[in-house]
């Protein structure tokens, strides 16, 4: 029986969630030069693949947490999923955003919750970790109890495992991860043996790869 990361990072390849691009690197909006783009929003516009997707995350929450009270998104991206998420648990819904908003309430956390309430994070990709450890610590900040983050897919950078780990407060569940991606893009033939070198080489060294 096919693993779910495996099954996950089939889906993302179908759709075209995952582009690989080896000899033309894409450029990230924090300068990086990268073989890989991941865009999960694209998941939404497959019914299908959009409720697999979602049972795998909520049958992730049932596993490994207990007494969970609110669900949360972080935006933009796992805005969507978390909602569905949450419908699907019966669950009250809210998100983060990356920052208060400068005008009305300035809200930085939108929905309603309360005080002590238990909350998991809902992530689309987990990249740095920067911007999803900085959501439960805004969370953490307004009285949230944030047991734990599940994400659909992480390039798993060390320097994002490291972050995790010292936070040990937050556990992190991801559906799927890079070397899992790459696995399933061989077998389906989609990656040359040269590709494969440069994409290895990649994800060890991000922030200089390709400078």
């Amino acid at each position: 029986m096919i693993s779910t990361e495996k099954q996950v990072a089939k889906y993302l390849l179908e759709i075209g969630a995952v582009q690989l691009r080896p000899e033309e690197p894409f450029t990230w909006a924090s300068g990086w030069k990268s073989p890989i783009y991941c865009d999960n929003r694209k998941i939404l516009s497959y019914p299908e693949i959009r409720s697999k997707v979602c049972d795998y995350v909520v049958q992730t929450i049932n596993e490994h947490f207990k007494n969970v009270d609110v669900i949360a998104g972080v935006a933009t991206g796992a805005i969507a999923m978390g909602a569905l998420v949450a419908d699907r648990m019966g669950k009250p819904f809210i998100y983060i955003r990356p920052k208060p908003k400068d005008h009305g309430l300035e809200n930085q956390i939108e929905g309603v919750f309360n005080r002590g309430d238990r909350v998991i994070v809902i992530e689309d990709l987990i990249s740095t970790g920067t911007s999803s450890l900085s959501s439960a610590t805004a969370l953490t900040a307004a009285g949230c109890i944030v047991d734990g983050m599940v994400a659909i897919f992480s390039y798993n950078f060390p320097g994002a495992r490291r972050a995790f780990e010292y936070n040990t407060s937050l556990e992190l569940y991801t559906l799927s991860n890079y070397d899992a991606l790459i696995e399933t893009a061989v077998e389906k033939k989609m990656i040359s043996e040269k590709d494969l070198e440069t994409l290895r080489d990649w994800r060890f060294h991000p922030d200089t790869w390709g400078v």
